[in-house]
C-alpha cells in the first residue's frame, strides 16, 4: 500500500514494520496486519484486534517504536525462495500474493532481530533514518480490525 517510493514514504513503510512488531509484542501473535496505506504525509496500518487501545497502550507503542528508531538498528534485505522464507520464520500474511522469490527484511543486529518479514520493499538502511513518529489516531476499521495512523513528530 505505498503511494510512491519517496523518502518519507519509505521511512513510514519501515515504521509500519516496527509498529506491527510492537503490537505483536504487546498483544500477542494473534495480532496480524490486515492492510496498509502509506503516503508521504502519513502511514495507515490495519491490524486484527478486538478493542480500542487505551491512552497508556498508545503511549507504550510510541515509546517502543521510537526506542527502536533511536537505537539505529540495521535493516537487512535477503532474497530467497518464498518457501525458504516461510520456513525461516519470516512473518507473512499475504503469501499467495508473493512471487516465487521474495525479499525478507530483518530489523536488528548482533543476533537481536526486532522484526523479520517477507516484504517487497522499499526500506531505510537503518532505523535511525526514520525519525520520531507519533500515533495521531486509532479507530475501528471493521469488525475485529483496528486502524492506526502514524505521522512524524
Amino acid at each position: 500500500g505505498l503511494a510512491d517510493a519517496g523518502e518519507r514514504t519509505v521511512k513510514f513503510h519501515t515504521a509500519t514494520h516496527l509498529l506491527h512488531q510492537a503490537l505483536r509484542e504487546m498483544f500477542g501473535s494473534d495480532v496480524q496486519q490486515k492492510g496498509s496505506n502509506i503516503t508521504a504525509e502519513r502511514a495507515r496500518f490495519d491490524f486484527s484486534f478486538e478493542r480500542a487501545l487505551t491512552e497508556e497502550e498508545r503511549a507504550e507503542l510510541e515509546s517502543k517504536i521510537n526506542g527502536w528508531i533511536e537505537a539505529d538498528y540495521g535493516v537487512k534485505c535477503e532474497k530467497m525462495s518464498k518457501e525458504t522464507a516461510v520456513e525461516s520464520g519470516a512473518l507473512h500474511f499475504f503469501v499467495e500474493k508473493y512471487p516465487d522469490e521474495v525479499s525478507v527484511y530483518t530489523v536488528g543486529e548482533d543476533g537481536l532481530d526486532i522484526s523479520r518479514e517477507i516484504c517487497m520493499g522499499p526500506h531505510v538502511n537503518r532505523t535511525g533514518e526514520i525519525g520520531r513518529i507519533k500515533i495521531v489516531k486509532e479507530k475501528a476499521s471493521s469488525k475485529g480490525v483496528r486502524r492506526i495512523y502514524l505521522e512524524f513528530e
